[in-house]
């Protein structure tokens, strides 16, 4: 496994579409979006997947894009709901051209995604359209979930969880099983490959969430302390709510209960209460519990030992990471 060579040849593929047509406003930010870089995490794992079953992970290339593409899809559409202002360290497409243009751009790159799976015979396309169907429908599931969290106070852990496994870590999933079914895997190695990036996904979140207010703003790319702005429940705040004492409590459901027009003030108070309890060493420990939940699934999988090491070691690059 190769991951240079995934990433270096999906972004020659990527770079041979041709998204510079008429209407120009339509499709340039459809361009912009896809060219601001990334990590490109969910298109390389399809193509991990589709070399581990068939050693071929170039037939791969239009499921990884379509995973791209529509993963670049919600992007648009999540920092207009978040009236995010940066994304990978740019201006949001909302913010560079106008909200409207977002909308439409995004319900383009919705319907671009799908085209890709055109390149597949009917067998192959079919579940490959079964699948993303499904997962496009949980991922706006979770997007609306989160959307409730922000007005309610009670809540849960567990609800948290339930609501980032559909709006991020479906999408991880999908993206490994998506290679496995280019590869012609049989339905139940697909499966532990889709479990395994589930578990990885609610991970990945997690330490996203931890990034959101812990991060380096040169290396995240995102305004850091966005999530304590927008009031998001993140488990971050949940789990302050349950170990913190009773005045900390009290400060922090005031700070996301009424408007604080000092943000820095807001964020770096808020912060403050999760240091004190300890908060990054919880969610730290979170992250290890479902990374490690992830690999039992490799152990499932019929495939090299060598493939298992690469699977653990992504997993353990994730965990590690800080952009």
């Amino acid at each position: 496994m190769d991951l240079l060579k995934y990433h270096s040849d999906f972004l020659a593929y990527l770079a041979e579409q041709d998204f510079k047509r008429e209407p120009k406003n339509l499709y340039e930010p459809v361009d912009y979006i896809l060219q601001l870089g990334g990590k490109r995490i969910r298109p390389i794992l399809t193509l991990i997947a589709a070399d581990i079953f068939s050693g071929n992970f170039k037939k791969a290339l239009p499921a990884a894009l379509a995973v791209e593409v529509f993963h670049n899809f919600t992007l648009v559409h999540d920092d207009i709901m978040d009236d995010a202002p940066l994304r990978r360290g740019k201006q949001t497409v909302h913010e560079k051209w106008d909200i409207n243009t977002g909308i439409l751009s995004g319900d383009a790159m919705l319907i671009l995604a799908y085209q890709y799976f055109e390149n597949y015979e009917p067998t192959i396309f079919r579940r490959l359209a079964q699948l993303f169907s499904k997962t496009a429908l949980e991922v706006c599931d979770g997007q609306q979930l989160d959307v409730d969290f922000e007005t309610r106070n009670d809540v849960t852990i567990e609800e948290y969880i339930k609501m980032i496994t559909l709006k991020t870590s479906v999408l991880v999933g999908a993206a490994l099983k998506m290679g496995a079914i280019v590869a012609e895997a049989d339905e139940e190695q697909a499966q532990h490959l889709y479990d395994y990036g589930m578990n990885l996904g609610i991970a990945f979140q997690l330490q996203d969430d931890y990034l959101d207010t812990f991060g380096d703003p040169e290396t995240f790319g995102k305004q850091v302390g966005g999530d304590i702005i927008e009031n998001k429940k993140t488990y971050l705040y949940l789990k302050s709510l349950e170990v913190a004492n009773d005045s900390d409590k009290e400060d922090l459901i005031s700070f996301y209960n009424n408007e604080e027009k000092n943000i820095e003030k807001k964020v770096s108070q808020v912060s403050a209460i999760f240091e004190r309890n300890n908060i990054p060493d919880f969610t730290k420990q979170l992250i290890e519990s479902y990374t490690n939940k992830s690999f039992e699934y490799i152990d499932k999988l019929s495939i090299s030992d060598e493939a298992k090491e690469a699977l653990r070691n992504f997993g353990l690059n994730l965990m590690n990471r800080n952009v």
